[in-house]
């Protein structure tokens, strides 16, 4: 179905050099103000105003420079910027306020705070981060990544030389993990995996075969259990459990997320939308506990399922991802680890079997009666991308800032879940500007077909991943058959 996809002079993505090169300094109050030249399409250069945060060459544009610069294109938009509010509508003629396109007034740092403000595109909240600043003007101003704007507007973007811009309004977002991967953009990231979950096959992947820490993404295999146990008749949805003590006291904990009483009742359905929205570790250990009649008990399951589907470099500690100290004078601090490739062959069975299991993914907020409290999902890409289901978020600081996102695409014939898996990114801002770039791309290898990768960057050759064990012996049958 798929076709390699080979274009001469394909623009890599700005954030391959933009926004993963290596630290020169780091200062929380660094914002070194700059210009760089950028020109839309064959128009003229325009001088954009620039701020590196943080890190040299960690670089957020004007959007009200971008805006002039693409205001009579196909990719123009309009801007409302307030003090912590940015609104984007695109195919809007954008209205000068003065001061844009012009350098500096002084060079000296704004020493401003980069925060995820709220954001709106066409009146939809995004979640993007942004810096936000008040301009000699009165009016204020928003800076952003490069890579984010192209996400948004759907424009490939080029860096022809150092300091200039290239944008190609006329041509839809390109990204090539091969040739981010050639920059140094992974160097940050444990790990990632994008691959059709239907399938079984790999788009992309880098150091998927190691296993590192995977904190809260680990609710995915408590919910496979559940839903098993749901499946067996062994539990129902509605059934009501009582909160331990034990979960009491996580809820109590700095790791709590839902505040719980032991003695009060959850049904398990919103147990489920506790554990898999805002990660709630409480909820995941209620779920254990009325599972399996203890956490212990239920780690063991975890393991032996984690073994009955293939998943060779997964263990498990606890139902929920946080560290787990061992019982010792010098207690040892363990977290739950898998591989990505093992991740995307848990979630693959899961959503083959359990589809709807993004029936409670997708969802953007729920309520909890039952506690009397709304909860939000803490999946970005739920926000910014169409066709996004799930899957999960997770951080710890061993792991990192971990996302497994599913996606849906249409052949024509089927649905597919597309699978973007990124392990270990340092902070949920790369988490999911780097989780964000690659389900494009999942797309983008549905649609049009995957790189030849081959000759190139050297990443892994395009395979299949059984999922469990029935397809691993079909996969070793059709290799014999094969030769």
């Amino acid at each position: 179905m798929k076709t390699i996809l080979k274009k001469a002079g394909i623009l890599i993505l700005a954030a391959a050099l933009i926004c993963s090169v290596l630290p020169m300094r780091a200062d929380a109050s660094y914002e070194l103000p700059g210009f760089w030249q950028v020109q839309a399409d064959n128009g003229p250069a325009w001088t954009v105003k620039t701020l590196d945060y943080s890190y040299d060459h960690n670089t957020y544009l004007s959007l009200r420079d971008i805006a002039m610069v693409l205001n009579g294109t196909d990719k123009s938009f309009s801007l409302n910027i307030k003090k912590n509010s940015v609104s984007l509508d695109p195919g809007m003629a954008y209205t000068p306020v003065g001061g844009e396109n012009l350098p500096w007034e002084s060079s000296e740092n704004p020493d401003i705070a980069l925060r995820r403000n709220e954001f709106k595109v066409n009146g939809e909240i995004v979640y993007y981060y942004t810096i936000i600043m008040r301009l000699p003007s009165g009016y204020y101003d928003c800076f952003m990544m490069a890579a984010d704007l192209a996400m948004i507007l759907d424009v490939n973007i080029g860096m022809p030389a150092p300091g200039s811009l290239q944008i190609n309004t006329e041509a839809p977002l390109t990204v090539s993990p091969a040739m981010l991967e050639a920059a140094g953009y992974f160097y940050g990231v444990n790990s990632v995996l994008v691959g059709d979950a239907a399938t079984g096959e790999v788009y992309y992947q880098y150091q998927s075969d190691i296993d590192y820490p995977i904190a809260s993404t680990t609710k995915l295999m408590t919910c496979l259990l559940t839903m098993e146990a749901v499946s067996a008749g062994q539990i129902t949805l509605d059934d009501q459990v009582m909160v331990s003590a034990a979960a009491q006291a996580l809820a109590a904990s700095d790791d709590g997320v839902i505040p719980l009483e032991a003695g009060g009742q959850v049904p398990v359905r919103e147990l489920l939308l506790g554990a898999l929205l805002p990660s709630s570790n409480e909820c995941a250990l209620c779920l254990a506990e009325y599972v399996a009649g203890s956490e212990e008990a239920f780690v063991e399951r975890m393991n032996q399922r984690a073994l009955e589907l293939g998943l060779s470099r997964a263990v498990f500690f606890n139902s929920h991802g946080l560290p787990a100290y061992t019982e010792e004078p010098i207690p040892s601090k363990r977290q739950n680890r898998m591989s990505a490739e093992d991740m995307f062959r848990l979630v693959s069975y899961l959503l083959k079997v359990y589809p709807q299991i993004t029936d409670i993914t997708s969802l953007k907020s729920a309520v909890l009666a039952s506690l009397g409290r709304e909860v939000r999902n803490t999946n970005p890409l739920l926000f910014n991308l169409q066709g996004v289901t799930g899957l999960k978020t997770g951080t710890t600081n061993k792991a990192g800032a971990c996302l497994v996102t599913s996606l849906t695409a249409d052949d024509g014939i089927m649905e597919h879940d597309l699978v973007v898996i990124v392990l270990g990114t340092e902070d949920s801002i790369e988490r999911g500007r780097v989780s964000g770039l690659l389900a494009r791309y999942a797309l983008q290898a549905f649609y049009t077909g995957v790189e030849d990768t081959e000759n190139g960057s050297g990443a892994s050759a395009i395979r299949r991943l059984p999922v469990n064990a029935e397809a691993a012996v079909d996969c070793i049958l059709q290799k014999a058959k094969g030769r």
